[in-house]
């Protein structure tokens, strides 16, 4: 949501990292300034090693923080008690849990603790609760099954229901997809979404998943190598190249076109591409696996390919020293680029013999 509503979490010159000794601190990044909104997805992504896992630890109280200050729902977190930090923020974890002897419903409803105490006795309003988080997350048809008898993703959805049951302005997902098939990942990710907008809490995920944060995060926060930490809109990051920085590895660059990453470095000739849509974004991807540089330079190019939507499907035509030729499908295309390439160095070994 917009900056007019009061944050649900508010981190003011927080620095993260460990106490080595009573000496000597390693700081991971800091100092930081960040804010959550109520009905904001926000997706913290970053390489390896940046210090994610460790921010998320910090903001939910489970390690000290260095320096700073970290507020939710109006209080400091260091001055509230486990009870009270409990009604504030709920967690889902990365490791699955895999109890025998605990079924669906009984873990959901363990969300309901913080409100029930030790005796646990659930009220009327608490298995409402409790109902909305399992229908909110689909998982009514299994609410009888032990919890050993669950997929990684219904196992990770059931983590998710807990969480909901908890009922906490604050919700905060550390790598939720780690262990999922891409369907599921996909499952969560826009479940996670909808329910920003739906009950208006404010949910932090860590995930690799960055194209698909892309696509459902409303703000990312971006940590770097080094500490570094920027925040924005997706969609504003990739412009300004926040994410070549923060990814910056040899051999594989970031595509502002596409969202994604080439693992293929261009090294080759390069050719013009005209097209649009699914056909050019393929397209595109497997000249980049064959290691041409896709340009719209068309001065450079070698060859300029033009795709052209037919009733049957695409037809890809091709442009190169004058030779005009029709391809039906990619693997024609290339394999007739491969044979250009190659036809320089036949004349020249005939020129060669020639001579001689």
């Amino acid at each position: 949501m917009g900056s007019t509503t009061q944050p649900i979490l508010q981190a003011q010159d927080l620095s993260i990292g460990y106490k080595l000794n009573s000496k000597r601190l390693r700081k991971v990044a800091g100092p930081l300034q960040l804010e959550m909104h109520p009905g904001q997805l926000i997706c913290l992504l970053g390489p390896n090693g940046a210090g994610k896992s460790t921010l998320i630890r910090t903001l939910s109280g489970l390690q000290p923080m260095l320096e700073g200050r970290v507020v939710i729902a109006g209080e400091s977190i260091s001055r509230l008690k486990p009870a009270a930090m409990a009604r504030k923020l709920s967690m889902v974890l990365t490791d699955n849990v895999r109890s025998g002897n605990l079924d669906v419903y009984s873990l959901v409803a363990l969300g309901r603790y913080p409100y029930t105490g030790w005796l646990g006795t659930l009220s009327a309003a608490d298995k409402k609760i409790i109902h909305w988080a399992i229908e909110a997350t689909n998982t009514e048809a299994f609410i009888h099954r032990k919890m050993d008898q669950l997929s990684d993703g219904e196992s990770q959805k059931v983590m998710l229901a807990r969480a909901l049951a908890q009922d906490t302005p604050l919700v905060i997902l550390d790598e939720p997809t780690a262990h999922l098939d891409l369907p599921n990942r996909v499952q969560l990710l826009r479940l996670l979404h909808q329910l920003a907008k739906q009950t208006n809490k404010a949910i932090l995920i860590s995930t690799h998943e960055l194209d698909m944060a892309l696509q459902v995060g409303d703000q990312v926060w971006l940590l770097a190598q080094g500490g570094q930490l920027t925040t924005g809109v997706p969609e504003d990051l990739v412009l300004n190249g926040s994410f070549e920085a923060a990814f910056d590895k040899a051999g594989f660059n970031f595509d502002k076109e596409t969202g994604t990453f080439n693992i293929h470095q261009g090294a080759g000739q390069k050719v013009n591409l005209v097209g649009h849509g699914a056909a050019a974004f393929w397209t595109r991807r497997a000249l980049q696996r064959e290691g041409y540089i896709v340009a719209t330079d068309t001065a450079e190019a070698v060859c300029t390919i033009k795709i052209t939507e037919q009733n049957n499907g695409c037809l890809w035509v091709s442009t190169q020293e004058g030779s005009y030729q029709e391809h039906p499908t990619i693997a024609a295309l290339l394999s007739s680029l491969r044979a250009a390439a190659d036809t320089p160095s036949i004349h020249r070994e005939q020129t060669e013999k020639d001579k001689a």
